[in-house]
């Protein structure tokens, strides 16, 4: 019968840790722990959730007291909008100099300029870099299209992780990479759209040449009355584009929801057009046809402001 560990280890722990509380080197060496990064130690078959950010747990007995997740899993940790499939996350740990940054496998390790930390702590504990600052790290990783649902990821209100100045300020105070990938991203961000896909379907419609639409449009009667918010919308030509993840199509009670906001969009005599994701596939997607055909029946025509 195997010892038991000390209960102020917790499911997570460092070799270091658990030797000053007289932990013997053949118990860290039990079936009943794993070891994920080199140093440290955990309960085999702890309950998951999201095995990237358990796996930043495990690393978290490794992490010195000046070192933070950065760049992208910064991000993740704080469920921001990331880059979709094939796009692989990798974990990424940094430090400001003149400390040294992790050099462990598994782990990205960065040494970053001298500058005051600005770290803050997630729901369950990790220490992460500033969002803001984050974002501007993932410059130097992800595609344009990326960085710009990240920044309306960020620009939410209901989140409240950044104003349209937080990052420009960033930018201005830290340079811009990869010939100006991040101005490019923030010229092209917007505050109101809600999903990675909303971002890509706005993009989409823009890039066609298709008259812009405001995203996050509160669709009201005449009295003022709240009737629905229109992911992205032309007012002027009560058109509203909508990406239709069908995340609710086995949920019953939500699809009923669903079907009456539509009913009732509808009796507003506005046009709604819904959009799946095989919709904003290929060269020429169909969703630009749809919108385009849409806001032609209710009278836009080419050259027309939105």
């Amino acid at each position: 019968m195997r010892d038991p560990l000390p209960e102020g280890l917790g499911p997570r722990f460092s070799v270091a840790e658990a030797r000053s509380l007289g932990v013997a080197r053949g118990r860290l060496r039990g079936s009943d722990l794993e070891a994920p990064f080199p140093g440290t130690r955990r309960i085999r078959d702890l309950g998951s959730g999201s095995e990237y950010r358990d796996r930043c747990r495990d690393y978290l007995p490794r992490l010195h007291d000046d070192q933070f997740f950065s760049h992208e899993t910064a991000l993740a940790l704080l469920g921001v909008a990331l880059p979709e499939h094939p796009h692989r996350l990798r974990i990424h740990v940094s430090t400001h100099r003149p400390a040294r940054e992790p050099r462990v496998r598994g782990i990205v390790g960065h040494r970053l300029q001298r500058r005051e930390p600005a770290t803050i702590l997630t729901s369950d504990g990790l220490p992460v870099e500033h969002p803001v600052r984050a974002w501007r790290q993932c410059g130097l990783l992800w595609r344009l299209d990326d960085l710009i649902a990240a920044a309306d990821h960020l620009l939410l209100p209901a989140r409240r992780l950044a104003e349209v100045e937080d990052l420009r300020d960033e930018i201005r105070s830290m340079g811009d990479v990869r010939s100006g990938i991040l101005r490019r991203a923030l010229a092209d961000a917007r505050i109101g759209v809600e999903s990675p896909r909303e971002t890509k379907l706005r993009l989409v419609i823009v890039r066609a040449g298709l008259p812009e639409p405001i995203p996050g449009w509160e669709l009201r009667d005449p009295r003022g009355e709240f009737i629905a918010r229109l992911d992205l919308a032309y007012p002027r030509w009560r058109v509203a584009p909508e990406y239709d993840g069908r995340q609710h199509a086995e949920d019953p009670k939500q699809f009923a929801r669903d079907a009456d906001r539509w009913e009732a969009i509808r009796r507003a005599s506005w046009t709604l057009v819904r959009v799946l994701s095989h919709h904003l596939d290929g060269p020429r997607p169909v969703a630009v046809e749809r919108v385009r055909s849409a806001l032609l029946d209710a009278g836009w025509r080419p050259g027309m402001p939105s």
